[in-house]
C-alpha cells in the first residue's frame, strides 16, 4: 500500500485538531478552560463508550482462543516496566520512587491514545479484532502492580507498604477500569441491536466526546510544558524516544499472533503510550515519594502529543513495511 493511503496527503482526523487547538491555546496563555466537572463527565463518557463499543463488537464472538492473546497482552504490560526500570535509574538518573513510578506509567496505557487510535482505524476502514478494548485492562493492571513491586523490592527506608490484596483492589476498582469492564459486559449482554436505544446515543457521539476530551488534554499538556523544563532534559528525551521503540514491541507481538492490520495499529499505539489517568492515582497512593508531576510531564506533556499528532500514523506505516 503506498504511503498516500495512510493520509499523508490528506488532513489528519478532525479529533486530532481539537488536541492541537487546546495545546496552542495553552501555550499562548489563552483564558480558554474546560470546567473540571465537564472534563470529569467527558472522561466518564469516553471510558464507558469505549467499553460499550468493545462489548458490542464481542457480542457473539467470545471464544477460548482469546485467552492466549490476552495473556500475551498482559505479559507486555508486565514486561515493559521491568525493562524500563533499570534504564530510568541508570540512564535517565531518576531515584527509586520516580523510576518505579514512570516505569509503571509507561507499562500502563493511555485510554486517550486508544480512543484516537480507534478513531484512526475507523477512519481508514481497517479491520480490528473485537477484543481490543480488553487490551486496556489487560495491560494497565499488570503494569501498575509490577511498578509497585519494583519499588518494594529495592526500597530500604522501612516505609510500610500496602498489601498485595489492597494493591489489586485499588487497581481493579478505579473508575476507569469499572467503566471499561462494565461497558464491555453490558455490550456483550445486549449487543448492537437489543441495546440500541441506549448504546447508539453513546457510540454515535464517540468522536464528538473524544474531540472535547482532547481539547482539555491539549490544555493540560501545554500546562506541563510552560515554562519548558529544560532541567529534566534526560526524562524529556526518554519521553520522545521510548514510544516508537515500545511501538515496535507491540508490532512484533501483533505479527507473532497474526493480528489484523487495524488490531496491530491499536496494540502498537497502546505499547507506545503512557497512562495519565489510572496510573497516577494508583502510584500516588502507593508510592508517596514519587513525583507525579514528573510522570505527567513525560506521559501527558510529550508522549501523548507525540502519539496523537504523529505516532499512530507512523506506527501504521511501519506495520505495512
Amino acid at each position: 500500500m503506498p504511503p498516500s493511503t495512510l493520509g499523508v496527503n490528506t488532513l489528519p482526523d478532525i479529533v486530532v485538531m481539537f488536541f492541537l487547538l487546546g495545546m496552542i491555546a495553552g501555550l499562548v496563555r489563552s483564558d480558554l478552560t474546560v470546567p473540571k466537572a465537564a472534563y470529569e463527565t467527558l472522561s466518564l463518557l469516553l471510558m464507558l463508550t469505549i467499553g460499550l463499543k468493545g462489548g458490542m463488537a464481542l457480542y457473539g464472538n467470545l471464544h477460548w482462543q482469546l485467552v492466549p492473546e490476552l495473556l500475551t497482552v498482559m505479559a507486555l504490560g508486565a514486561v515493559i516496566p521491568l525493562v524500563l526500570f533499570p534504564l530510568l535509574r541508570k540512564l535517565v538518573g531518576l531515584n527509586l520512587a520516580d523510576s518505579a513510578s514512570i516505569a509503571a506509567h509507561y507499562g500502563s496505557v493511555s485510554a486517550g491514545t486508544f480512543a484516537v487510535a480507534l478513531a484512526y482505524v475507523e477512519t481508514h476502514a481497517l479491520v480490528v479484532s473485537p477484543e481490543v478494548t480488553l487490551y486496556l485492562v489487560a495491560m494497565e493492571l499488570p503494569a501498575i502492580v509490577v511498578g509497585l513491586l519494583l519499588y518494594r523490592r529495592f526500597q530500604t527506608d522501612g516505609t510500610v507498604q500496602p498489601t498485595m490484596g489492597k494493591l489489586w483492589h485499588e487497581a481493579f476498582t478505579n473508575q476507569g477500569v469499572i467503566l471499561l469492564l462494565g461497558g464491555v459486559i453490558i455490550g456483550v449482554m445486549y449487543g448492537p441491536i437489543q441495546g440500541a436505544a441506549v448504546t447508539d446515543l453513546y457510540t454515535g457521539a464517540f468522536k464528538a466526546v473524544l474531540a472535547l476530551f482532547l481539547l482539555e488534554m491539549g490544555l493540560m499538556a501545554a500546562a506541563t510544558l510552560r515554562p519548558f523544563p529544560w532541567v529534566h532534559w534526560r526524562l524529556l528525551s526518554f519521553a520522545l524516544i521510548a514510544p516508537p521503540l515500545l511501538a515496535l514491541v507491540g508490532i512484533a507481538a501483533g505479527k507473532f499472533l497474526g493480528m489484523s492490520e487495524g488490531t496491530q495499529v491499536i496494540l502498537a499505539s497502546l505499547t507506545a503510550s503512557a497512562s495519565y489517568i489510572a496510573a497516577p492515582v494508583a502510584i500516588k497512593g502507593a508510592i508517596p515519594k514519587a513525583d507525579i508531576g514528573l510522570a505527567m510531564l513525560a506521559s501527558l506533556g510529550l508522549t501523548f502529543p507525540l502519539n496523537v499528532l504523529l505516532g499512530i500514523g507512523f506506527y501504521h506505516y511501519l506495520i505495512l513495511l
